[in-house]
């Protein structure tokens, strides 16, 4: 026989013991959070997924954007690919691009990681020097372009200044092709902001209990860095290079910026050896009139760029030692 006060105990409810939901409660949920997603929702579909389709249906025609667009199939992928007669600087933006990454992510990352030491290392002021090094992330293109442009200036400029210092002569870094490059590469190292924020909390992530045994055990400053600073901070290293890599295949910008302000045709510098491959898209865009190249070329780095992450995901280590 049940105990009465087992029977007179109210039967437990998903909702917890002796609770009964009411009528319409989840439905209204369900909606409070629908509403609360829809302008995201909007957002997603009217600025990201809509331009998305858009431009795929456009990478298979030729339009100039005054035009109806003509269906071409796959003959602006065709063209781009082995076409050099008609598009011949693509490879050459692609080259570009490749040879701007290979230099500018490795760099980055080293002077990421550089300031990100030395702000942790600091006991008093980081969070000055810390706003300081930021500066440069938020600081518009087109006064970055310009300082830098002074500061590489084959006449009057900073850079050239202090390497007459040590007796290197004056280089004409953004009119000669084989320096433009590591200029805008070096950019890129200046403008790391982001990435020393991220090493800077994985540093602060590192127990003290590691660099305290490493101590005990004889290590020194160096041996401590690379046996326990590096291998901890090997899933922060492995964020920021495949970011990085996304980041460094599509600049644009900062490239715009620079070469525009000397040369209104924007060609990317001496002999296109500035062209990135962002910038040669936006010239097929809107200064040739070839807007479905331009799409095409898009969906091109798409691909390019989901190839490249998938083989670092498969080749790089991402664990912490």
């Amino acid at each position: 026989m049940a105990s009465p006060v087992l029977a007179d105990r109210p039967a437990a409810t998903p909702d917890g013991p002796g609770r009964r939901r009411r009528p319409g409660f989840g439905r209204r949920d369900h909606l409070v959070g629908w509403l609360l997603i829809t302008p995201a929702l909007i957002y997603f579909v009217a600025f990201l997924l809509y331009p998305a389709i858009a431009a795929l249906y456009y990478s298979f025609t030729d339009w100039n954007l005054r035009s109806a667009p003509n269906w071409v199939g796959l003959a602006n992928y065709t063209d781009l690919l082995f076409d050099d007669v008609k598009y011949p600087h693509f490879w050459k933006s692609v080259q570009v691009s490749l040879i701007y990454t290979v230099i500018a992510v490795p760099l980055t990352l080293v002077a990421a990681l550089g300031q990100a030491l030395l702000i942790n290392a600091i006991r008093r002021g980081s969070n000055l020097f810390r706003l300081l090094l930021f500066l440069p992330v938020v600081t518009a293109e087109a006064a970055v372009g310009a300082i830098w442009r002074w500061l590489y200036d084959p006449q009057y400029g900073l850079i050239n200044a202090v390497l007459g210092w040590f007796g290197i002569p004056p280089q004409n870094w953004l009119n000669n092709p084989d320096l433009v490059i590591p200029a805008l590469a070096f950019i890129a190292a200046w403008q790391c902001g982001i990435s020393m924020i991220i090493y800077l909390a994985g540093l602060k992530g590192i127990p003290l209990s590691l660099r305290e045994a490493a101590i005990i055990d004889g290590a020194g400053p160096v041996q401590r860095f690379r046996k326990v600073v590096l291998p901890m901070l090997r899933p922060t290293t492995f964020y920021l290079l495949v970011t990085g890599v996304i980041a460094a295949l599509q600049v644009f910008g900062l490239v715009y910026v620079i070469f525009s302000a000397a040369n209104k045709s924007v060609t990317g510098g001496p002999e296109q050896a500035g062209l990135t491959y962002v910038l040669h898209l936006y010239l097929f865009a809107f200064r040739y009139d070839a807007m479905g190249a331009a799409c095409a070329m898009s969906f091109i780095l798409l691909v390019f760029i989901m190839i490249i992450t998938a083989l670092q995901f498969k080749f790089v280590k991402q664990e912490a030692a």
